[in-house]
């Protein structure tokens, strides 16, 4: 059974509409990706999954109707990373990483989850007094992924993570997410407009064009089929 499940899904802001119908799955321990050109619809399905867009059709989460709101689809364990980041910028990096952990209660484990952070990336530890605003774009988004972590999240949902970082970066913060995928079985669905880096990481995939899934597979599959290829990897 998927772990997440949509069903002609169509989502609108305001008058205007965005998703036109998107059915997809993610299932437990798995990377899916969501492939598309701007405007494609890709970010407004992440947040008609976590509740922060209008939206008609089903979404399925763990065998159960996933509810409307931002807080009742974390509450369940779904984490959204928006495009930007999010991070709180007048906040230090500790502060921003127990901000992560505010649904939660068990003190010794939010403890232990920080630790663990620190041990993912030292430099955390290092600069855990610095207000994270001074950060670097690609150390704000690794700081934005260690505090996702930090609410435990049975689903990770990450919009453009690689945007505006360069491609060391990139690749570091895509290695990190496979390794917490191999790990400790993190499920992700990830919207990236970098195909190449999307459906390396990633066991299927989704092409999103106009509010529509105009094309689905395992990444493998779609990395050779021509129309891939030729409008998203460049040859």
């Amino acid at each position: 059974m998927p772990l997440l499940e949509l069903t002609d899904v169509h989502a609108r802001y305001g008058p205007v509409r965005a998703l036109h119908g998107v059915s997809l799955r993610v299932d437990e321990g798995e990377i899916v990706a969501l492939l598309g050109a701007n405007g494609a619809g890709k970010t407004t399905t992440l947040r008609a999954i976590s509740g922060m867009v209008a939206r008609e059709g089903g979404v399925v989460f763990d065998g159960k109707p996933l509810p409307r709101s931002p807080e009742g689809a974390a509450r369940l364990g779904i984490t959204h990373v928006p495009e930007g980041r999010g991070i709180l910028a007048e906040l230090t990096v500790r502060e921003n990483l127990q901000m992560g952990a505010y649904l939660r209660r068990d003190r010794k484990g939010v403890a232990a989850d920080l630790e663990q952070a620190y041990q993912e990336l030292p430099w955390l530890a290092e600069r855990s007094d610095q207000q994270a605003g001074t950060l670097s774009g690609g150390e704000q988004q690794m700081l934005a992924l260690e505090r996702a972590l930090m609410s435990r999240p049975r689903l990770l949902l990450l919009d453009e993570p690689s945007l505006g970082l360069a491609p060391l970066i990139v690749r570091e913060f895509f290695r990190l997410v496979r390794e917490l995928n191999e790990s400790r079985g993190l499920t992700v669905l990830v919207v990236e407009q970098n195909a190449n880096v999307a459906l390396d990481v990633s066991a299927r995939a989704y092409l999103i064009e106009v509010g529509r899934v105009a094309l689905e597979g395992e990444s493998a599959e779609l990395r050779e089929h021509e129309g891939v290829r030729k409008s998203y990897l460049g040859y």
